[in-house]
């Protein structure tokens, strides 16, 4: 994994300007502390700060070939398939790094290159020839691309700091980029960065830039068609699919790692990982969080119904894996909530972040690269919204919304209009769900599945890339395979949910690899600290910023209720605010990295 970013002008000389390029890229230097390179012409600067996973000694970027050099940030897991292809067509290769694999692949087949690949990335290339950029992202949006248009050309970085590192890009937030933040923060509306001008590259969409213009289009999206196979079928296809996803994915020439729970998600990927590594003579390595005291503190819900520690014996147990704990406190925990924003260039899911980028970097002294049962749940319907009761809310990980409105000063509540603002984004998120046959009832489900995938699971995964990048680690999501995808998007609920049970089809499919005990368990997300000392953290943490009174938070939200959020310690949101883990300390959590953003990057509020 690495970091990329680039600088396109057609109206100036940019040959002088390699000093800015670095600085653009070295605000990336968590995600690619290994090395670093510069491609410098007349009209394009490329830059690239490389983590090396993948050909360690020759696979260092910028890289040329012809008339083509590509700065590329991902894994390409197919890429040895696709280099025997291009082979065949009279195609040699000097590395063995996938990032030769791409760039060739793009000499063939130009731009459809991306349909031959199974992999995570966001890449540039640039044509020395006809003076044009590509620019792609993965199917699923696993690694980030955000870009910054003007007159005469294009910025681009693999996160927001990249970008606003150029003088001619202001850290501004206008009305709309608010109303994205508040009315569906922590998630965001995909394309859109909250900065003003800055955009991303939509997972699964391409770009080409040129003098003339720019041109973007979609090239991937699920297909939704009548599901032909039996239960018994799809079982042993889940089976196949999964499987090999996570074979594919412990291509390294670094030592593999996974994050096990010991729930189904990260048990499964331990369970294969652990298998083909024996095959080796190898013992996998785990590694799961925990919290200080957290067993004395525990509070079981609707959400969260038990701890780790028993079903992780299991695990341990059955595989013989070189398992670690990592014990987290609630200093720790505090302490990097302004780090986690800066690392994600927005508020965001307050410890929850921080608490992965803590882990992580512990992670780091042993392991370079982990697999995450990320996905699973969006993809299988593993939410307790899928089970639930039909919920007012248009995105159910969104609740409490009036009582959040009602934190904003009556003007504010005016300007941003936030149930209008989440109306209309709703409303044209669905616009663009593939057309899907079947009752009432089975479309519901479905729209619910698209938008899941849409808003919720993008949240995920960038809180992944950045938090475990953030670490300088790479942490592969095998779930997110788009084969994977495409076939269990058919699948009927029935069969998902067989046996009555949550993401019954992958229980069935994998049950006779894990140990009962795991099949059987309860979904429980990732763990958060019940702590009291967390709470006293952040409520004194938040009081202190409420002794400045420049402080955004006053210009934004209505004095009487934040003192009324802190006296209570947020128990008028003790239900989660978002998803299943954000309840009332994270939100005090959260409104502390809304301080912090705006005074980390000097944020000019365009408040009409």
């Amino acid at each position: 994994m690495c970091g990329i970013s680039g600088w396109i002008d057609y109206s100036k000389n940019l040959v002088d300007n390699e000093l800015l390029i670095k600085k653009m890229t070295r605000t990336l230097l968590h995600r690619g502390p290994d090395s670093e390179g510069y491609f410098v012409s007349k009209h394009a600067l490329l830059g690239h700060k490389r983590l090396a996973i993948i050909d360690l000694v020759t696979g260092d970027q910028p890289m040329t070939r012809g008339n083509f050099t590509i700065v590329y940030n991902g894994e390409v897991y197919n890429a040895n398939e696709i280099r025997e292809q291009l082979i065949k067509r009279g195609y040699t290769f000097h590395t063995t790094s996938d990032t030769e694999v791409i760039l060739i692949a793009y000499c063939e087949w130009k731009e459809r290159c991306m349909d031959y690949l199974n992999g995570i990335y966001g890449f540039a290339i640039w044509d020395a020839e006809e003076q044009s950029l590509f620019l792609c992202r993965d199917r699923l949006g696993v690694k980030p691309l955000f870009y910054y248009e003007y007159e005469d050309g294009i910025l681009f970085s693999s996160e927001i700091k990249g970008i606003l590192a150029h003088p001619s890009v202001k850290p501004q937030v206008d009305i709309e980029g608010l109303a994205a933040l508040f009315s569906l923060g922590p998630s965001r509306i995909v394309g859109n960065a909250i900065f003003k001008g800055i955009k991303e590259i939509k997972p699964a969409y391409a770009m080409t830039v040129r003098k003339e213009g720019k041109k973007s289009w979609k090239y991937w999206d699920i297909v939704s068609k009548q599901h032909e196979h039996s239960e018994e079928e799809t079982i042993d296809k889940v089976r196949e699919l999964v499987t090999k996803a996570i074979e594919r994915q412990l291509i390294s020439d670094v030592p593999i790692s996974t994050m096990l729970s010991g729930g189904l998600d990260s048990s499964i990927i331990t369970a294969v990982a652990a298998e083909q590594l024996a095959k080796e003579n190898k013992t996998l390595s785990t590694y799961s969080v925990a919290y200080e005291e957290n067993d004395q503190h525990f509070q079981e819900n609707s959400f969260q119904t038990s701890q780790d520690e028993f079903w992780i014996g299991k695990m341990q147990q059955a595989f013989q894996t070189n398992h670690k704990q990592v014990t987290l406190t609630q200093e720790d925990l505090v302490e990097s909530l302004q780090h986690a924003m800066i690392l994600k260039d927005m508020p965001s899911m307050a410890d929850i972040d921080s608490s992965l980028y803590l882990f992580c970097k512990e992670m780091k002294n042993e392991h370079t690269v982990a697999l995450s049962g990320e996905c699973a749940d969006e993809v299988f319907g593993g939410y307790p919204w899928f089970y639930g009761e039909k919920t007012e809310s248009l995105f159910p990980w969104l609740r409490s919304t009036n009582e959040r409105e009602q934190l904003f000063k009556t003007e504010w509540q005016k300007r941003l209009q936030l149930p209008q603002f989440m109306q209309n984004t709703y409303d044209e998120a669905i616009k663009d769900m593939p057309h899907f046959t079947g009752s009432k009832e089975e479309q519901e489900r479905q729209q619910l599945f698209y938008l899941n995938n849409l808003f919720f699971m993008q949240t995920l995964l960038e809180r992944n890339d950045r938090m475990t990048m953030g670490a300088s680690m790479e942490v592969r999501v095998p779930f997110a395979d788009h084969t994977i995808i495409e076939y269990v998007w058919n699948i009927p609920w029935e069969m998902k949910n067989s046996g009555g049970k949550e993401k019954g089809i992958l229980r069935e499919a994998f049950s006779s690899l894990l140990p009962k005990e795991v099949v059987e368990r309860k979904k429980n997300p990732y763990p958060k600290t019940y702590h009291p000392k967390y709470t006293e953290l952040v409520h004194k943490r938040l009081q202190q910023i409420l002794k400045q009174k420049d402080s955004v938070l006053y210009e934004l939200f209505e004095h009487d209720q934040l003192k009324r959020l802190l006296a209570t310690n947020g128990q008028s949101f003790q239900i989660p605010w978002f998803g299943q883990l954000m309840a009332g300390p994270q939100l005090i959590a959260y409104l502390i990295q809304v301080h912090d953003w705006v005074e980390h990057y000097r944020i000019d509020i365009i408040s009409t």
